[in-house]
């Protein structure tokens, strides 16, 4: 049985280290003990660290820590996981036997802000003694991982993160590849969020916490905790969230925080007179991906200018938070997240937003932060922020925070085809999501299908992430089309509907297409030469009366057509049996049928 927690912060080093009284708890082993502590968190330890304190809690607690690998990073590294309940649960089939709700809390993701790792030991060593969240253990499986970023948490030095106070030494942001893992969920390109993915199917967490340290202007409040589902996502798990996302809050303002609701994204840049934008995120975050699989998570984000010391005592404590309110309420919000599964199999032909927008309206809030400048530099040439954290001042500024779908596509009542020739890289990016799909055992020669022919595209003029992103313009219409056997359905009744749809519709801020998968597609393959066209051109003006008045009126009512040689070519190129026919064809289709 779930009992309130009798000590909010039990820990006498960190308390040491932020002046308050010392003797208010036994040492604790020195083996649990980490390196943070050791120095009065003006330091942080390194990976090996994590890996020792992974085998040290399961050797000190081998009925309710359960030490593992869920993947190796691309520099070799043991990616650690811990397992943590009282309820001898601590293998994923024992946890969905018996009904359990799981909670993932991951750190590090982002290396650098280090606050994570070193309050998630503290929680856990406390929770474990019962000094913390006591019983909530017997109710519940947590699931740690210290580090997710585990080759860029030793990519390790001073001034990683020149917008922190401390620790004094941290890792990178990013990967050994160079990539933003926080920008990897939905495209899953990295090898340690493949093993993400893997951990999530096999675990099917209700809630993921995911903790960072912000960077952004200076100011009182310590901590912001922006959940999803709340403003998108299925509706009835909306309230469970805005429940979730509330009480967590109520906690940590009752210890003394002072928590944001929202992640504090200026409206202008380095303006904090501008105000402030509330969004929601896409999935290729972690916050805008969970609700589309109907699962929570928690953005979790302390304030970098906050000294270390501080920030690791407010994540702690919004850690226990999080365990105590799942351990009170995790079965019905289970029980809610396994209804809003069984309504996703009904979106066939329902609309489902795919991006997300602030609207005009403002309201004003009191936001506590200290007296700023913003003067002409005469550095940098611009206006320049300066503030003055000696004079504490409430911002009386905007925030818009009434968010709408700003794009949605309609799902299609059957599913989505692959054709057989992009079938074998797809099913393997469907199989790390947990999605459902069958391959076609036989051809089906002019199929009634809905296609996408892009009327443009747009290659990024830079790459993100390494890949070139694509934008798309273009409307999906009615058509027959020849399906090879060995092609993929992917049925649209599936639990993870939305995800379906986020990553198969082409104009998706995180689709396939989008992500630049589809790129070939968009590039011609074949031409004619100049000589030839204008042979060509020639006889169809001679033969189409209709076409030489579409041609002289387009030049004279279009000055860049009429000055450009290759467009007056292709002007007539594409309306010959010569051009390809398929350019531009989005090789995805949408199925009103069930195979």
């Amino acid at each position: 049985m779930f009992r309130p927690s009798r000590s909010f912060f039990f820990l006498p080093s960190l308390l040491l280290a932020l002046g308050a009284p010392a003797a208010v708890a036994a040492t604790p082993p020195a083996a649990l003990t980490t390196h943070a502590e050791r120095t009065g968190f003006a330091e942080t330890g390194r990976y090996q660290e994590v890996v020792e304190m992974c085998e040290s809690f399961a050797s000190a607690h081998p009925d309710a820590v359960r030490c593992f690998d869920f993947g190796t990073s691309p520099e070799g590294r043991p990616m650690k996981a811990l397992a943590i309940t009282r309820t001898g649960a601590l293998e994923p089939e024992q946890a969905r036997a018996r009904g359990l709700p799981v909670v993932l809390v991951q750190g590090g993701i982002h290396p650098g802000e280090a606050d994570g790792k070193d309050a998630g030991f503290l929680a856990l060593r406390e929770v474990l003694a019962g000094d913390a969240a006591p019983g909530a253990l017997e109710s519940l499986v947590w699931l740690f991982v210290p580090v997710f970023n585990v080759d860029g948490h030793e990519r390790f030095e001073a001034w990683n993160r020149p917008n922190q106070r401390g620790p004094r030494e941290s890792g990178w942001r990013a990967t050994a590849r160079n990539l933003n893992l926080n920008r990897d969920y939905a495209k899953a390109d990295s090898p340690e969020m493949q093993a993400m993915l893997r951990l999530l199917n096999a675990w099917d967490p209700l809630l993921q916490v995911d903790l960072h340290a912000t960077n952004g202007a200076q100011f009182e409040h310590d901590i912001a905790i922006q959940v999803e589902p709340l403003h998108a996502g299925d509706e009835t798990l909306r309230t469970v969230g805005r429940e979730l996302r509330d009480g967590v809050i109520a906690d940590l303002s009752a210890h003394g925080s002072l928590p944001l609701p929202f992640y504090p994204s200026l409206a202008e840049y380095d303006n904090p007179g501008s105000g402030f934008i509330d969004n929601v995120y896409p999935p290729r975050f972690s916050t805008g991906y969970f609700l589309l699989r109907n699962r929570f998570s928690m953005l979790v984000e302390t304030h970098s200018w906050k000294e270390y010391p501080e920030r690791v005592r407010t994540t702690r404590n919004t850690a226990v938070s999080v365990l105590e309110r799942v351990a009170r309420h995790g079965k019905d919000w289970l029980d809610a997240a396994r209804r809003a599964d069984d309504r996703a199999l009904g979106l066939g032909g329902e609309p489902v937003p795919l991006e997300w927008k602030a609207t005009d309206r403002a309201r004003t809030i009191a936001f506590r932060g200290y007296a700023w400048t913003r003067t002409p530099s005469d550095i940098s040439g611009s206006l320049a922020t300066r503030y003055d954290e000696g004079t504490p001042q409430v911002w009386n500024v905007p925030l818009r925070d009434e968010l709408v779908p700003a794009l949605s596509a309609r799902a299609p009542r059957g599913g989505y085809v692959v054709p057989a020739a992009h079938a074998d890289w797809v099913a393997a990016h469907l199989e790390l999501h947990g999605l459902q799909f069958q391959r076609l055992d036989g051809a089906r020669p002019g199929a009634e299908v809905e296609t996408f022919r892009a009327s443009s595209w747009t290659p990024a003029a830079t790459s993100m992430e390494g890949r070139q992103r694509m934008g798309l313009e273009g409307e999906w219409t009615q058509e027959r089309r020849d399906l090879p056997a060995g092609s993929l359905f992917v049925p649209i009744a599936q639990p993870a509907a939305r995800l379906v749809v986020a990553l198969f519709e082409p104009l998706a801020p995180d689709s396939h297409a989008a992500w630049g998968r589809f790129n070939s597609h968009f590039e011609r393959k074949e031409y004619m030469e100049a000589y030839v066209a204008e042979a060509v051109a020639r006889e169809m003006l001679a033969a189409d009366p209709v076409l030489r008045e579409t041609f002289e009126r387009r030049l004279r009512e279009d000055p860049d057509f009429a000055g450009s040689p290759r467009a007056r070519l292709d002007f007539f190129y594409q309306r010959h049996p010569a051009w390809d026919g398929q350019l531009g064809l989005y090789p995805v289709y949408r199925a009103s049928w069930t195979p």
